[in-house]
This record gives structure tokens, C-alpha cells and sequence, in this order.
């Protein structure tokens, strides 16, 4: 027997360290403002969560910013809650989460190597059966926004009850061919058919879109069956919701498309503005800006918001804009500027949308002949 309890005792010890070497794998989620770069990607949780934080690098890997806080690698509107973001990133994988998930099968990426960066990072919800969100981030040039405009404004969704899933989708040189619009289809086909796994909705979800993301977002929430959500053949988002998005990429049009698409004379989704293809069934959207905008005011400022909240109400689309004073660009969930508290609006915006969209999912006209609605199944009201 005296063998027994040694071998006993052994397999306990063997244990109690693999426990040790497996704790050691997980980092704490103590990230704030003042945590660098390198700090950040070197927490275990991190690391293996498999989030993209090589924003400003043209290089994955890169040492630049290893030493700058996350206050100096992001917006300053954004810090804060993008260190929360990424502590919430830990908690999940420390609770065994999947954060990441690739959006394209093995074999596509092994034929296509650049479909390998498609990826949504997962937010889960409190509760089971929640709405999510679909967060597109901007970019410019070779710089993305995964923490700026993704784990930032995640966090705030999360607080609200939100399941969220920030993606991460082929841009600038990457873009050719319509990438950005076929990544964003695909990521809500492929939550669409796994939406029991994620624990959400599967139909009632928002695409929120930030900047040049904002635009994508645009042209997909339409109707339009060249590039629209039925040219996908996914369902129609509950709701847009936008910051600062652009509307018109004006004369940074035929740039895009020598560094893009230079053999490509077919059409390409930055020559189309998102008020082109506005009509009275366009996605209600929420969206906003800044008079303080300076980004914008170097690509005519007109054309961008004020023109789009003029398409969008000549429409008779439903729709809520909301013009900040002070709202500069590429500042995520705005904090310490007008902008702060955007995202709990633009939230109660698609909540009230819910009977729209109850409607609209439904698709049971009284006839052919007749043009009146049918009552809602949520309020009994019938909208126009």
C-alpha cells in the first residue's frame, strides 16, 4: 500500500504544478493608460487571445512603439476605455473564451494568404440569446484601429449588454477588389450560422462603423443588389450606427484606385458615396460627427455629413444625427469631448427601431394590390 500512496503523492505534485504552468500562462487584467505597448502584448492573455494591437506598424512585430503608453498609441478620447477593453479581453480568455476566430476556412486563406488577417475578436454578452454588434473599424493607409475604434467602444457595448465582435478586414493594399465589402458579409454569414454557439440573436443585429469603415458600412446597409446586404444574401441589419463616417471619398477617389486597383477599370466600392444609394428602405441609422472635424474639412466637408443627413431626410429614411461642436476625428467612444455618451444613444436609437425591423424580417404584405402594411407583431401600430 506504501507504494500506492507514493505514486499517489507524485501524480498530486505532477498536478499541482501543471495547475502552477498552466496559471503562469495567464496574465492579469490589470492594463491601464499607462501600461506600453510592449507590456501590453506581453501579457500572456493577451498573446494568446490572439488580439491584433500592431495598429500603427506596418510590420507585425514591430518594437517602435514598445515603449509608448496606450494613452500615446491611441486617441486620447479612446484610452481609457481601450485599456478596459483589453482587460475584459484577458477576463474572457481566462475563463477559457475563444476570442478570436478566423472568417475565411483553412483552405480559402492556403489559396488566398491575405484572408488570413480577417478576423473577429468576441465580446460575449451577460446573458444568452443577447443582440450583437458587428464593429468596423477605420484605417488609414497602413494604420488600423482595432484598439482605437474596436476594443474601446467594445467595452462600452459589453457594459450595455451587448455581445460584440470587432473585425478586423483587409484594407489599404489588401483592399483590391471589394475586400472590405465581402469581409463584412462574410463575418455575418458566418455569425449567422453560428449563432447559437455565440449566444445571440440571429438576426437582430447592428453594424456600427467608424470613418472609412463607416463608409463600407454604408454601402452594405443599403439595398442596393450589386453591393447592398442582398447582394450577399445576408439578413438586413436592425440598425447603422456610424461615427464620423465618410460619405464621399472625394478626390482621394482615383488615389485609392492606382495604389489598390491600378489594373481594375470595373466599379469599386470607394467611388460610390453612401448618399447615392439612400432610398426610404435604407437601414434606419444613427450617426454622427463633429463640427470640429478637421479630417473631414481637408475632403470637403459638405459632402460628407451634412450631405448625407441631407440624402437621408429627402429620403424619408428613418435615420438620427447628432453634430457635436467638439468631436474631432477618429476619436472611438469620444470621451472628454461632446461626443461622450454617443454610443448609449445611437444603442436607444436601434432599440427603437425594433418594430421596424420586426416588419420588415416578417415580409407578409396584406397583397400584391394593397400598399398598406400590415400591423406590427411587436406594438400593433402599423408604421409607414
Amino acid at each position: 500500500m506504501k507504494w500506492i500512496r507514493t505514486a499517489l503523492c507524485a501524480l498530486g505534485m505532477l498536478a499541482c504544478l501543471s495547475l502552477s504552468a498552466f496559471a503562469a500562462e495567464l496574465g492579469e487584467p490589470n492594463i491601464t493608460e499607462q501600461t506600453t505597448m510592449k507590456e501590453l502584448r506581453e501579457n500572456p492573455s493577451i498573446k494568446g487571445s490572439g488580439f491584433y494591437t500592431y495598429c500603427n506598424e506596418w510590420i507585425e512585430g514591430s518594437t517602435k512603439y514598445d515603449n509608448t503608453p496606450i494613452k500615446g498609441y491611441v486617441s486620447w478620447a479612446a484610452s481609457e476605455d481601450a485599456a478596459e477593453g483589453m482587460n475584459l479581453v484577458i477576463e474572457n480568455y481566462n475563463k477559457g473564451v475563444q476570442v478570436t476566430w478566423q472568417v475565411y476556412t483553412p483552405e480559402e486563406i492556403e489559396a488566398d494568404p491575405a484572408l488570413g488577417m480577417v478576423q473577429l475578436f468576441y465580446f460575449p454578452a451577460k446573458t444568452e440569446n443577447a443582440k450583437y454588434v458587428v464593429v468596423v473599424p477605420g484605417n488609414g493607409g497602413n494604420t488600423t484601429a482595432e484598439l482605437n475604434e474596436g476594443a474601446s467602444i467594445a467595452n462600452q457595448l459589453h457594459d450595455l449588454g451587448y455581445a460584440v465582435f470587432v473585425l478586423r478586414y483587409r484594407s489599404f493594399l489588401n483592399a483590391s477588389d471589394n475586400a472590405p465589402l465581402y469581409d463584412i458579409a462574410n463575418a455575418v454569414k458566418y455569425l449567422t450560422k453560428n449563432a447559437e454557439q455565440f449566444g445571440v440573436q440571429r438576426e437582430n443585429y447592428a453594424l456600427m462603423g467608424f470613418s472609412s469603415g463607416g463608409h463600407i458600412v454604408g454601402l452594405i446597409g443599403s439595398d442596393n443588389e450589386r453591393f447592398g446586404y442582398k447582394a450577399f444574401g445576408i439578413p438586413q441589419p436592425a440598425a447603422l450606427l456610424l461615427g464620423y463616417p465618410i460619405n464621399d471619398f472625394y478626390e482621394v477617389k482615383p488615389l485609392y484606385h492606382i495604389a489598390i486597383d491600378p489594373l481594375m477599370i470595373s466599379w469599386r466600392y470607394y467611388w460610390t458615396n453612401i448618399s447615392d444609394v439612400v432610398n426610404k428602405n435604407y437601414t434606419p441609422t444613427f450617426f454622427w460627427y463633429g463640427k470640429n472635424d478637421y479630417y473631414m474639412e481637408c475632403m470637403n466637408y459638405e459632402k460628407q455629413g451634412p450631405l448625407l443627413e441631407k440624402t437621408l431626410k429627402e429620403s424619408g429614411a428613418t435615420y438620427q444625427c447628432v453634430v457635436y461642436e467638439d468631436a474631432p476625428h477618429a476619436i472611438g467612444p469620444g470621451r472628454h469631448t461632446d461626443a461622450d455618451g454617443w454610443i448609449k444613444l445611437a444603442t436607444e436609437f436601434w432599440d427603437s427601431c425594433s418594430c421596424w425591423h420586426s416588419l420588415h424580417l416578417r415580409q407578409s404584405w396584406a397583397s400584391p394590390i394593397s400598399h398598406r402594411r400590415p400591423p406590427c407583431g411587436n406594438c400593433g401600430k402599423t408604421h409607414h
